[in-house]
């Protein structure tokens, strides 16, 4: 599938531009994904954390975090010659979730970033994008001092289904942030033509 986002390249007309959501828990690292993978400076739309916010907002785990996106993020990267994605990073926090069916419009798939240390924050990204068959991959943001877990481990946890792809990723880094989107590619094309093939089967 591809989004309305297509554009050509570098003058070449048979370019692709994919979107690509980045979801997760509120403070898991989404901002911080895209901005590391972006080839652009990333647009980023975050506001201080007030003391409101903090009386709905829960920052267990994320004490030092002092801002949040309130919108979205957006970033770029070119993952080969011709093929490009369009990086959009959801808010967290469930008072912002009204944005997501308008940001999932047209994507490709998504990254659910997920923290062992709060692994249940993620369900809610989850739940949506399966419940709307939005090909997603799991990536496991390794946080310092978290306690490790293999790929099949949170697999289980999350009740993922069969196939749903689990990966150990470091935001904070281009490569492992980069073959995080990789894996995603490669997983919604596998899937995108299942379904076609089984709509006209």
């Amino acid at each position: 599938m591809v989004s309305e986002y297509s554009e050509p390249a570098d003058d070449d007309a048979s370019a692709l531009a994919l979107k690509i959501l980045v979801a997760g828990g509120f403070g898991v690292g989404k901002t911080t994904l895209v901005g590391a993978v972006s080839e652009i400076r990333p647009l980023r739309t975050e506001e201080m954390l007030s003391e409101a916010g903090r009386l709905v907002d829960d920052t267990d785990g994320v004490d030092r975090k002092v801002t949040t996106t309130v919108a979205m993020d957006f970033g770029r990267i070119t993952i080969r010659s011709g093929l490009s994605l369009y990086l959009f990073g959801t808010p967290g926090q469930d008072r912002f979730w009204f944005l997501w069916d308008e940001l999932s419009q047209g994507a490709l798939g998504a990254v659910v970033l997920a923290d062992t240390r709060r692994l249940e924050d993620c369900f809610p990204a989850v739940d949506y994008f399966e419940h709307r068959h939005i090909p997603f991959v799991v990536a496991v943001n390794c946080f310092v001092g978290a306690r490790t877990y293999g790929a099949l481990d949170v697999s289980r946890a999350l009740d993922l289904e069969r196939g749903t792809p689990v990966v150990l990723c470091d935001a904070r880094d281009r490569d492992s942030g980069k073959e995080v989107l990789v894996r995603l590619v490669e997983y919604a094309g596998r899937m995108h033509t299942a379904r076609l093939l089984d709509s006209v089967s």
